[in-house]
């Protein structure tokens, strides 16, 4: 129960507020002032200042939910459900018009309507008790946890730039790890086929890998025979210049 110092800072409150709204009757101050009026159980007050400014704002989302639940206080529930299922076509997940009309419809036995209401509050809020707790008087089945949706990852193949993925079910994902990451190593971890010489010639090298054929292995010894021979006659010009040069008979 309040206090007489909470009732006294109340009507203080509500005599300024009426001044405000007395002042500026067409500015939106009628709401803190209807607000004022239901704290202090004057729901009568509360419902006219409150028509009054739907006039002026007719589309006015808070003041229109604050209109019904007066009503719902006042014990009107037909025009309560009346305003508040306006508002929730104007904002469909406005929880409070959902709180007070899942009441109203249970009063009614409208089940179905309480149920979509009480649905609508937990999409917003998993964790209302209160909506929670009436769906659960309505018999609706306990739904399961929702569903995770999977997280993207990033991926690699061998010559490919990383790309985006869809992360696979864990139990999949655990076995696949192990082969994947070793075709991104064995690709990235293939011999080289050349290399160069100590005076900057490329020369082929061995693979460890495969195992060419004696036909293959022949013509890469003729090659590098040639190569060798080319180097030595570069090598002879480097030492002897004056011997390149020197007339032929």
């Amino acid at each position: 129960m309040a206090s007489d110092s909470d009732k006294t800072g109340n009507a203080v409150e509500i005599d300024r507020l009426a001044l405000v709204l007395a002042k500026e009757p067409g500015s939106k101050a009628f709401l803190p002032l209807a607000e004022e009026y239901g704290k202090a159980g004057m729901w009568e007050e509360a419902a006219a200042v409150l028509e009054d400014g739907l006039k002026t704002y007719p589309s006015f989302i808070t003041a229109m939910v604050a209109l019904g639940r007066t009503y719902d206080q006042m014990n009107q529930p037909v025009k309560a459900k009346a305003i508040l299922e306006e508002a929730v076509k104007l904002s469909p997940e406005n929880l409070r018009a959902h709180r007070t009309l899942a009441k109203i419809y249970v009063a009614q036995g409208a089940k179905d309507a309480a149920l979509r209401s009480c649905n609508v509050i937990i999409a917003v809020n998993p964790q209302d008790q209160e909506a929670l707790s009436l769906r659960a008087t309505l018999g609706a089945p306990v739904s399961s946890a929702p569903v995770e949706a999977p997280r993207p990852i990033r991926t690699r193949q061998p010559g490919k730039p990383i790309r985006e993925a869809v992360a696979p079910p864990l139990e999949t994902a655990q076995s696949n790890t192990t082969a994947a990451e070793a075709a991104v190593f064995d690709a990235e971890e293939q011999p080289e086929t050349v290399s160069r010489s100590p005076h900057g010639d490329l020369v082929p090298i061995t693979s460890t890998v495969a195992s060419p054929s004696d036909e293959h292995k022949g013509a890469v010894v003729t090659q590098l025979e040639q190569w060798l021979t080319s180097i030595q006659a570069r090598r002879r010009d480097r030492k002897h210049p004056s011997e390149s040069r020197l007339p032929t008979s």
